[in-house]
């Protein structure tokens, strides 16, 4: 791969996809881990990946408000 011709722009908006790439991985990961360490079953957890990994921000506020409500 390379960066001739691509410009600054090119390599910040990769370097920015990347980044919220990682970050999403990251969030999934937390849920996840959240979910397990707060003695949910297995099954649970992987329903909080899911909906971390499909809808990002929407799963996350929700997640949030229901975590400790178990």
């Amino acid at each position: 791969m390379s960066f001739v011709g691509v410009g600054i722009f090119g390599i910040v908006t990769l370097l920015m996809v990347l980044f919220f790439f990682l970050l999403h991985i990251a969030v999934c990961v937390w849920g996840y881990n959240d979910a397990r360490r707060k003695g949910r079953s297995p099954e649970f957890a992987i329903l909080v990946v899911l909906g971390l990994l499909f809808f990002p921000v929407v799963g996350l506020i929700i997640y949030l408000l229901i975590r400790n409500n178990y």
